[in-house]
């Protein structure tokens, strides 16, 4: 059975008291205590926390479990809370690099009251708080080191991952020359799968029981790396393509000179008529006609057919890889699992 985001979110209370609690030796002040309180309340909180609950679901497919034993459900839920309390971390790191007004429909966290800079030393206590979490709850564990070692690893990959996006796409520096089809597949794996796809299996595999150096963690490499990015994918899409209404939000890829598939695919493609209008109109803030022109062209080169040949064929290459597991070493719902959330998404 799923783990749903109520049966989730019940652990977050015991979670932050731990991490609350811990500050007394260090001398924390109340008022540093408050402050901390706020800031993981504010920005670990409130997303859709898939990720996290993956790591839970894929512990009961390893486990052949509906229900996980209270023990071994607490030890998920504390590794599915450090992902998102990782993905926290990026996105107060990326919305202060961005300089995003909102996140999840309220101001980002640099951005209210009493914050500015502060955001960045509040990113770096909310990454302490993943291995402080560790630390509590799976220090005698044998695979304590391969969770301190994996999200190291995956920290590592996604600052990267970063670093290529920010040189690509700086703020106000709109240069489409530096964007490529390349340069988008490795911000996509680098940024968006390791720590989206990737993460969650691996921990759920490492608490199961499965050597840090069994294949299996290959075999899981292999199909969620490219499940995720055909995900970042699809959100590219989805943002120039999708209806504001349904997805519940407006995109707004173009304005923000995002080095996106739709764009690199354009580029690719465009004729030199075409390639001025995007260099004229790309990464434009104001009116709204820049982002206009450059759909419409998008529209001459049939971008948006392009991509649904290219959904088919992924969809298709992910089965394929996933008809072929040995369920030796992992069982085929954990990917299916992860496919059929992400397959033909609309939003």
């Amino acid at each position: 059975m799923a783990t749903t985001r109520a049966e989730f979110m019940e652990i977050f209370p015991q979670l932050t008291k731990v991490l609350l609690s811990d500050l007394t030796s260090f001398g924390a002040t109340p008022e540093m205590t408050e402050r901390i309180k706020q800031m993981f309340e504010y920005n670990v909180m409130g997303g859709k926390m898939n990720r996290g609950m993956s790591v839970v679901d894929t512990v009961k497919i390893m486990r052949n479990e509906t229900e996980l034993p209270k023990d071994i459900n607490e030890k998920a839920m504390v590794l599915g809370w450090a992902v998102e309390w990782l993905q926290s971390f990026f996105l107060v790191s990326d919305d202060f690099m961005d300089e995003s007004p909102t996140r999840r429909g309220q101001p980002t966290w640099y951005r209210c009251e009493g914050v500015g800079v502060m955001a960045i030393n509040d990113a770096f206590i909310l990454e302490s708080a993943i291995y402080r979490l560790l630390k509590k709850y799976f220090r005698e564990e044998p695979y304590y080191i391969d969770l301190v070692e994996l999200f190291h690893e995956t920290a590592y990959q996604t600052e990267l991952g970063q670093m290529v996006d920010l040189i690509t796409a700086p703020e106000n520096d709109v240069n489409l020359d530096r964007f490529s089809i390349q340069k988008h597949r490795y911000i996509v794996e680098y940024k968006t799968a390791y720590y989206s796809f990737y993460l969650p299996v691996a921990l759920a595999l490492l608490m199961t029981g499965t050597p840090a150096d069994s294949p299996a963690f290959k075999v899981a490499m292999d199909i969620l790396i490219p499940l995720g990015i055909y995900f970042q994918v699809q959100d590219d899409y989805l943002d120039c393509c999708g209806d504001p209404d349904f997805i519940g939000k407006i995109g707004t890829d173009i304005e923000d000179n995002k080095c996106s598939w739709m764009v690199v695919q354009a580029l690719d493609r465009a004729s030199p008529e075409q390639r001025k209008i995007l260099d004229e109109n790309y990464g434009r803030k104001k009116p709204a006609e820049h982002a206009l022109r450059v759909k419409q062209v998008y529209k001459e080169l049939d971008i948006e057919g392009l991509y649904k040949k290219y959904e088919d064929q992924a969809i298709a290459e992910i089965q394929d890889k996933i008809s072929k597991v040995d369920e030796s070493l992992v069982p085929k719902q954990v990917f299916t699992a992860f496919l059929n959330k992400v397959a033909k998404r609309t939003k």
